[in-house]
C-alpha cells in the first residue's frame, strides 16, 4: 500500500496577510514564502473570522466555525469539547506519526503524539527575539526523524515571530528602516503611551525614548523577514531529506494583527480587515497547480477538510468548513460571501461582514471607549476610518437582521448557544460584563511580556510523548 504523504504545517501566529510581498506589499518581507506560492495555490481572500488565537486554531485544527467549536475566547475555559476531533487526531487514526512545536496546552492541540516547545517570546541577552530560529533548532532535528520513519508524518509548527514583542536580530530590525525613531518632533506614538492598558507592554520592548510608530511598524515587517528566511532552511531541509515530491506544505496563520491602526495599538483584537485578513498557501506537487491564485472569499475552517481530502483520507465528520479543492480545480462551488465574525480578546463583539460593508456590534463597553455600533463601506472606506452608521441606519438594520438570523440558523444545527453570548467572563476576571468601558479600561491592563505569555499559555506540555 502506498504511504500517504507528509503533512508539513505552518500555522504562523499573528501573520496580517496585507504585510506579505506575495499578496502584493511593497516591502520584500516573504521571498521564500512567495516562491512556494509560486510551486503551489494562494488563496486572496482568505478570512479567520473569529478571533484571537484560541478560537483562531480550533477553527483552523477542526474545520469547524465558532458554533461547532463553542470556541470564541482567547482565554477558553476547560479542553477542546468531545463533540469535535482534530486534525491530529484523524491523523493518528489513520496511521501517521504526529509532532506540535511551539503549542503545547491550547485546547486546540488536542491529539498530538509528541509536543516540543520552544522559546517564542522573551528576548535574548543581545535584547532581541531570535524566535524562528529557535524554532528551527527543535524543528530540524524533528522533521529529519520524522522523515526516517516507516509511517507519514504531520509536523505542525507555531512560529510566533509575528507576534508582539517585535524583536528580530540584526541586520532585520532596520531592513525597512532608515529614520530616528527617538525623534523629539515625532508624536506619532503620542495616543499609544496614553492607553494605559497597553503602554507599559509596549515599552517594556521597544526602545526608550522611542517616538516613531514607523519604527514599530518596521520591526513586524522585520521580524516577518526574519521569519521567512528561516523557514526557508526548513524548506530546504525537506528538499535534501527528497521528500518534497511527497510533502503537502501549508501555511497560514489564525489572525492577522493591528499596528498603529484603530486604537488598538500592535494586538489583534478589534474585527477590522487587518486582523481578519490571513494568507493561505498551499504546495503538494503533482496533486496542486503551480502559480495559481483564487480571488474567491475563503475561510480557516475550509483547510482541514481541504486537507483530508487532498491526502485522500475519508471521515464521517460533517464539517462546517469546506472542500476548497472544486474551487482550484474549476469546478461548482458554494460561494460564502458574507462571514459572521467574532472577538473575545480585549472585547467582545461580533459583526458581519459582506463583500461591501463590515457591521460591528459591541456586546459589553469596550476598554477603547468606541461606539456600541461600527458600520464601515469597504469599497469607499477599506482603512476603515469613517463609522457611518448614524448616517445608515437602514444598512445597519439590514445587517443585523441577517447576522441574527445566521445566529439562529447555527444555533438551530448545533443545539446550543451562541458562545459569543455565554462567555461572559471570557476576560478572566470573575466579574462578568463589563458595565462601563472606564470599567473595562482600568480591568484589561498587560503590563509585561511575561503576562501577555501567561495570557495564551496553559499547562506547558514540553517533548511530552503520548503514545
Amino acid at each position: 500500500m502506498k504511504k500517504k504523504p507528509n503533512i508539513l504545517f505552518l500555522g504562523i501566529d499573528s501573520l496580517r496577510r496585507d504585510h506579505m510581498s506575495g499578496y502584493g506589499y511593497e516591502r520584500l518581507t516573504t521571498p521564500h514564502i512567495d516562491k512556494l506560492a509560486e510551486d503551489g495555490v494562494l488563496f486572496e481572500n482568505h478570512f479567520s473570522p473569529s478571533i484571537p488565537t484560541t478560537p483562531g486554531y480550533a477553527s483552523m485544527m477542526t474545520g469547524m466555525d465558532c458554533f461547532g467549536t463553542d470556541v470564541v475566547a482567547l482565554r477558553h475555559k476547560g479542553p477542546l469539547g468531545d463533540h469535535v476531533k482534530t486534525l491530529a487526531e484523524v491523523l493518528d487514526e489513520n496511521g501517521y506519526n504526529t509532532t506540535c512545536i511551539g503549542f503545547p496546552g491550547n485546547p486546540s492541540s488536542r491529539g498530538f503524539q509528541k509536543y516540543i516547545d520552544y522559546e517564542g517570546w522573551n528576548p535574548d541577552e543581545t535584547g532581541r527575539s531570535p524566535k524562528a530560529d529557535n524554532l528551527n533548532e527543535r524543528a530540524i532535528p524533528e522533521l529529519k526523524r520524522l522523515a526516517e520513519e516507516d509511517k507519514p508524518f504531520f509536523l505542525f509548527l507555531r512560529h510566533m515571530d509575528p507576534h508582539s514583542p517585535y524583536l528580530p536580530p540584526k541586520p532585520f530590525e532596520r531592513i525597512f528602516y532608515d529614520g530616528n525613531e527617538t525623534d523629539p518632533n515625532n508624536d506619532s506614538l503620542k495616543a499609544m503611551f496614553e492607553f494605559k492598558p497597553f503602554a507599559d507592554y509596549i515599552s517594556s520592548w521597544i526602545p526608550e525614548g522611542c517616538t516613531d510608530s514607523n519604527y514599530i511598524d518596521a520591526q513586524y515587517d522585520g521580524a516577518i523577514a526574519y521569519m521567512d528566511a528561516c523557514i526557508q532552511n526548513i524548506f530546504t531541509t525537506v528538499e535534501s531529506l527528497g521528500i518534497q515530491d511527497e510533502t503537502l506544505i501549508i501555511v497560514t496563520s489564525d489572525h492577522g494583527e493591528t499596528l498603529n491602526e484603530h486604537e488598538c495599538y500592535y494586538d489583534h483584537h478589534g474585527l477590522y480587515e487587518c486582523t481578519l485578513a490571513v494568507p493561505l498557501i498551499l504546495k503538494y506537487p503533482g496533486k496542486l497547480p503551480q502559480g495559481k491564485r483564487i480571488s474567491d472569499i475563503t475561510q480557516i475552517k475550509d483547510i482541514m477538510p481541504t486537507l483530508l481530502s487532498l491526502i485522500g483520507i475519508e471521515t464521517d465528520i460533517k464539517f462546517d468548513g469546506r472542500n476548497l479543492l472544486s474551487l482550484v480545480n474549476d469546478e461548482d462551488f458554494v460561494q460564502e460571501s458574507e462571514l459572521y465574525l467574532t472577538e473575545c480578546t480585549w472585547m467582545r463583539k461580533h459583526g458581519w461582514r459582506t463583500p461591501e460593508w463590515k457591521l460591528i456590534r459591541a456586546l459589553e463597553p469596550d476598554l477603547h471607549f468606541k461606539e456600541e455600533i461600527e458600520l464601515y463601506n469597504l469599497i469607499a472606506d477599506p482603512l476603515e476610518l469613517n463609522n457611518v452608521a448614524t448616517k445608515e441606519p437602514e444598512i445597519v438594520e439590514l445587517l443585523t437582521a441577517r447576522m441574527e438570523s445566521y445566529i439562529a440558523k447555527r444555533e438551530q444545527e448545533t443545539g446550543r448557544v451562541n458562545p459569543i453570548y455565554t462567555n461572559l467572563d471570557w476576560h478572566g476576571k470573575g466579574t462578568g460584563p463589563f458595565k462601563t468601558s472606564q470599567e473595562a479600561y482600568d480591568s484589561m491592563y498587560i503590563g509585561s511580556i511575561v503576562n501577555a505569555q501567561r495570557l495564551q499559555a496553559k499547562e506547558k506540555i514540553i517533548e511530552k510523548s503520548v503514545k
